[in-house]
């Protein structure tokens, strides 16, 4: 008797340790993505509140790349949010969170290509960039990477549909809500390796070609070495950027390799860890880099961070 009551209570113990473990996680993690979600929103913000930032290319990209990575950190919250409150979604309802999810994160390194290709040209073509990188070419170009990201969500939904809903009991889900519970079939599964791979793969070549032609431009004597120098860097950041969104990307696979490994209060910890600065930092990333390297954005942009109580400094540069 004795026996039965002190295993009733260690397994009490050990559901208030893991309780305790999610309220701290939920705590933890929620308060920088609060603090991540006001800096890409203010920098939003500050990227629509002067006519400069809508009328040059790059900043249009870029206001592309934050709105995606801006949902993509909201999404991956509230998943997160809905693990940690042991809530079991329906299909439907999870199908369209991780499919929105899977649009934003392929967005981001379609965008980062592109970005890329934009300092190229102004570096290796200055005398041809305000021709070839105009806003009307810019739009087109992020229509195209929305379309592509559709075209992928819509490959995604095909296959999900070839999956026989209707033998199953109920449409409620037995497994936490994420992109890898959503792979129902090995056609799936197959498919979103071989994506994964195709888009990153082609991001991280014309990255590597643009770094490696801005480069070998620097050397040319009539190439502005400053300019040469600032653009390398940023695409040496875009670079960076993309490994950690890669990362964010297979973040899912690697925590479920290690959760037959480590026990649950040690897997929880790490998830936490792993979570902020793998799959949160990066989205809150390009801000922090763009809002204090451009000369242009920063004075704005620390203007809306201080509620309006530091006066922007005047800056013609871009």
């Amino acid at each position: 008797m004795s026996d039965t009551s002190g295993s009733q209570t260690n397994i009490t113990d050990g559901q208030q340790v893991q309780l305790l473990e999610r309220v701290t996680g939920a705590v933890v993690t929620t308060l920088p993505c609060c603090v991540f979600l006001f800096i890409n929103v203010t920098m939003l913000f500050t990227l629509r509140s002067k006519p400069v930032f809508c009328e040059t290319s790059r900043y249009v990209l870029l206001y592309n790349l934050l709105f995606a990575d801006t949902v993509q950190m909201a999404l991956s919250h509230l998943l997160y949010f809905i693990a940690v409150c042991t809530l079991f979604l329906t299909y439907p309802v999870c199908g369209f969170l991780t499919l929105l999810a899977s649009l934003t994160t392929t967005i981001s390194p379609l965008t980062l290509l592109v970005m890329s290709l934009e300092r190229y040209v102004a570096v290796c073509y200055p005398l041809r960039h305000t021709t070839i990188i105009t806003i009307r070419n810019t739009g087109v170009a992020i229509v195209v990477i929305w379309a592509l990201g559709s075209l992928n969500i819509l490959t995604r939904v095909l296959l999900l549909l070839e999956f026989p809903f209707k033998d199953l009991e109920s449409l409620q889900m037995k497994d936490f809500c994420s992109d890898v519970a959503m792979l129902l079939g090995p056609q799936s599964n197959d498919y979103d390796r071989a994506f994964i791979c195709v888009l990153f793969i082609s991001a991280g070549v014309a990255i590597s070609f643009s770094y490696f032609g801005v480069i070998i431009a620097a050397r040319s004597a009539s190439t502005d070495k400053a300019s040469a120098r600032k653009a390398r860097n940023t695409l040496l950041l875009h670079l960076v950027q993309l490994c950690l969104i890669l990362f964010s990307t297979i973040f899912s696979p690697f925590l479920i390799a290690l959760s037959g490994i480590l026990t649950k209060i040690m897997f929880l910890r790490l998830y936490t860890v792993l979570y902020v600065c793998v799959s949160l930092f990066p989205r809150c990333l390009c801000s922090l880099i763009y809002g204090i390297r451009d000369q242009t954005i920063r004075p704005v942009l620390m203007h809306h961070l201080c509620c309006g109580f530091l006066k922007p400094a005047v800056s013609n540069s871009k």
